[in-house]
């Protein structure tokens, strides 16, 4: 491999020739060799950080045109939009355990966009810190990294996903109005319900996660950026705070706000954990319609095999013939996965130390892979078996008929008691309710036929 030399203010450093990362990027490389080629920043921060820098030399321009030239301009905008749409991905190498405010992955955005800018210019025109920096520090860079990769994630790709599969519980559910199952409680059978019923219950969860997400959205609009270092705005000119947000909302097509309180934005991750919050309550009603799904289409044969899924692949390398509901077990996988980086956000969170909280490369790591696992676990569960779930219908009739909470419909005519009484005979005897109600005299077979009507119970 070919290097050459770079310097920074602790000396000369080589770097790979083909990469357009510089000192400090290559110092944190050698420094930090924890999760190396696994646990990467997250590209959605890297992407982020081309946004952010492109709003920053935006803002400099109208305000320090004199710093921040249209040559600059133009080649630094030109580099950022490629680190924005991935382009440079290559040239991001550092881990999440480094720095805890993200300074490196901060400087490794300033020297590939100072580097590729110098490139497209065909000269030495930018500095990494004097113009990709300008205005900036790592301690306000990175938490605006961090909210503006947050919106995008949730609002391009989490909240569709969920909303995809809202609708397709919902066309599920108009397709089964007619059938009615028995219900059922503490894993115990209940009194009747329509199948259509017990599927508006999950598309309701998942439309209430929805708009639990798009509340926890709004918090993540404020920026940081224009804090500086410790909040009071050190070396960023007026107005350069409200101008930036104006540009990143421009850029991004979303609503960004300067945060009100910089102090807070810098050392607070509150609008972190809530929105994370809001994630995780998706992900614990994913883990309840998963179960549900493969309860009821447990079996085939000694199972309640109330519903049939998509048989997608063999599911045993012993068992021929054998399939399992293997959606159903990456979503709870993934809602495990969700629940854990929950616990990991909240105490990452709680640890920030007057100015600044230096656990932000562990949070945003967090926060981005309950996010993206979680949209394409849904979609793949959609995809691989909400689209092709059936009702057996007559595996539904039978245990609705069999089920001995059907006596609950007697109530009003022989009491509670003996109600029960009716229950405890049928189900020791082996035989139906009607039989159990009939020899115990508390109905006549036509007053029974009169008024048990399982479908009517719901």
């Amino acid at each position: 491999m070919e290097y050459r030399t770079e310097h920074d203010s602790m000396g000369e450093v080589r770097v790979p020739a083909d990469r357009y990362w510089a000192a400090q990027t290559q110092r944190s490389r050698e420094n930090f060799r924890i999760g190396v080629g696994i646990e990467t920043m997250p590209s959605q921060i890297t992407h982020a950080f081309g946004i952010l820098k492109k709003a920053a030399a935006l803002a400099n321009h109208e305000l320090r045109p004199e710093k921040m030239t249209q040559e600059k301009l133009d080649a630094v905008c030109a580099a950022c939009d490629e680190v924005a749409d991935g382009k440079l991905n290559d040239h991001f190498p550092l881990v999440v355990w480094q720095t805890g405010s993200g300074t490196q992955s901060n400087m490794n955005a300033n020297e590939v966009i100072a580097n590729r800018a110098n490139e497209l210019a065909g000269k030495k025109l930018c500095h990494p810190n004097d113009d990709i920096n300008m205005s900036q520090s790592s301690n306000d860079t990175f938490p605006t990294a961090m909210h503006i990769s947050a919106v995008l994630i949730l609002e391009d790709c989490l909240i569709p996903a969920a909303q995809e599969l809202a609708d397709e519980l919902e066309r599920l559910e108009e397709e089964n109005r007619d059938v009615v199952k028995s219900g059922r409680t503490h894993l115990q059978d209940a009194v009747p319900i329509r199948f259509s019923q017990e599927i508006s219950g999950w598309r309701s969860s998942v439309e209430k996660d929805i708009a639990l997400l798009s509340m926890a959205v709004e918090p993540l609009r404020e920026l940081a950026l224009g804090g500086t270092a410790v909040g009071t705005g050190l070396n960023a000119p007026e107005g350069f705070a409200q101008l930036v947000a104006e540009k990143t909302s421009e850029l991004t097509g979303k609503t960004f706000v300067t945060a009100p309180n910089k102090f807070h934005a810098l050392t607070s991750k509150d609008e972190i954990v809530f929105a994370h919050g809001a994630v995780k309550a998706l992900a614990a009603d994913m883990m309840k319609i998963a179960n549900d799904v493969r309860w009821l289409s447990s079996g085939p044969r000694c199972g309640l095999g109330e519903i049939r899924i998509p048989e997608n692949e063999p599911g045993s390398s012993i068992m021929p013939g054998k399939v399992n509901p293997t959606q159903c077990e990456q979503v709870t996988m993934v809602a495990v996965q969700v629940m854990g980086n929950d616990t990991a956000i909240s105490m990452a969170a709680s640890q920030g130390n007057f100015e600044l909280n230096v656990f932000m490369p562990v949070i945003a790591y967090n926060f981005l892979q309950s996010a993206r696992l979680l949209s394409e676990s849904i979609l793949s569960f959609t995809k691989n078996c909400v689209k092709g779930i059936e009702a057996d219908r007559a595996k539904m009739r039978h245990n609705l008929y069999n089920s001995l909470m059907l006596v609950t419909a007697l109530n009003p005519y022989i009491g509670y008691e003996n109600a029960a009484k009716t229950a405890h005979l049928a189900f020791r005897e082996n035989i139906s309710l009607k039989e159990a109600c009939v020899k115990l005299g508390f109905l006549s077979p036509e007053r029974f036929d009169e008024v048990f009507r399982p479908e009517e119970m719901a």
